[in-house]
């Protein structure tokens, strides 16, 4: 009986602290209650499986040797290093999966079948749990950007769009995003790319309205999402970590979604009316301060109905980043707007 007795220690120990790890890596890096309530049943659920071995704790106990354990000396490539929360998590998500299939094989080897069932339950919950957990660690990847300028040819009333693109990045816009919803693909990419083309060189990002298959076609930064449009995990498995993506919301409950599934940055509002989409429903300031008051939610961009007295508003409610588009877009002096709005935001934050 040693020898399993051994492996089954050894092996529950991992996947013990897999757990914890995977559960502190949801409370103090995600804030998130229900991925912290199925790890805390995961760990609840190991326990109940390893009570059902013919082995108690006891004989576990005595089979421990950990000066004679072979493996404890040999340390794999970055056994020392993690680059981050993600990194923690993706360890301990291997660590977890690993061990269950060991626990699950001795548990078969000592003829207790329904040890083994429930062992192999959980295993095909932490799969679950392990991408859960790694979607969510990876977003919030975005800056925080203080102005996106949204572009459309049709706002662009005094001049062309390139020209607004390149007024909008003189006065300040750190952020451009391409919203035009009558272009074909084609014409869609030529014109991302072309917005690249200014943008980069100034350090200011590009982001694709909807369109996964544009953005990666011209190399944009990101993908901007609505309610009704791809998910974020949809998003993931086209681009992986390679675009950005971001997420309109209008609720706690959808930033709280879209923060779950790993988006990098959301889109808050609308904050007031306005004539650029028809929103019944407007979520308003008292939105910008809720999610603000969530430390764990990604940088947000605030959006809908902005002009420089509401941005001033919007900036003593502690908002960091706005997104306009006609204002900009229909202004004589792109230029001169965009400065206008993000001397009001630098104004709050000095």
């Amino acid at each position: 009986m040693k020898p399993p007795a051994r492996l089954i220690d050894a092996a529950s120990n991992r996947a013990r602290e897999a757990l914890r790890v995977l559960e502190d890596c949801a409370r103090f890096g995600l804030d998130c209650t229900p991925l912290c309530e199925r790890l805390k049943a995961m760990r609840h659920g190991l326990r109940a499986a390893l009570d059902q071995l013919p082995l108690d704790r006891a004989m576990l106990l005595a089979s421990r040797d950990v000066e004679g354990d072979v493996g404890r000396t040999i340390a794999g490539a970055g056994e020392y290093t993690r680059k981050g929360m993600g990194d923690i998590a993706a360890a301990a998500g291997a660590r977890l999966t690993e061990s269950l299939r060991s626990l699950e094989e001795a548990a078969k080897g000592l003829g207790a079948p329904d040890a083994a069932g429930t062992i192999e339950a959980l295993r095909y919950q932490a799969y679950d749990v392990e991408r859960d957990i790694g979607l969510a660690l990876a977003g919030g990847r975005a800056p925080q950007w203080r102005l996106c300028v949204l572009i459309t040819e049709s706002l662009c009333r005094h001049h062309p769009w390139d020209t607004v693109a390149a007024m909008a990045i003189d006065g300040g816009a750190d952020c451009l995003q391409l919203r035009e919803k009558e272009l074909s693909g084609g014409a869609l990419v030529d014109r991302a790319q072309r917005l690249i083309a200014m943008a980069r060189p100034r350090g200011v990002h590009v982001i694709v309205n909807d369109r996964v298959d544009v953005a990666l076609r011209a190399g944009a930064d990101g993908v901007h999402v609505g309610q009704q449009d791809l998910s974020v995990a949809q998003v993931r498995t086209l681009a992986g970590e390679r675009l950005l993506v971001g997420v309109s919301t209008e609720s706690i409950e959808q930033a709280q979604r879209a923060t779950d599934a790993g988006a990098d940055y959301c889109g808050v509002g609308p904050m007031y009316p306005t004539t650029t989409k028809d929103k019944p429903r407007i979520a308003g300031v008292e939105y910008l301060r809720e999610y603000l008051a969530h430390e764990a939610f990604p940088p947000h961009l605030a959006i809908g109905g902005i002009d420089d007295a509401r941005a001033e508003q919007l900036a003593q409610a502690g908002c960091r980043g706005i997104a306009v588009s006609s204002f900009v877009c229909g202004a004589k002096d792109p230029r001169e707007a965009c400065a206008r709005l993000v001397k009001k935001e630098t104004t709050r934050q000095a």
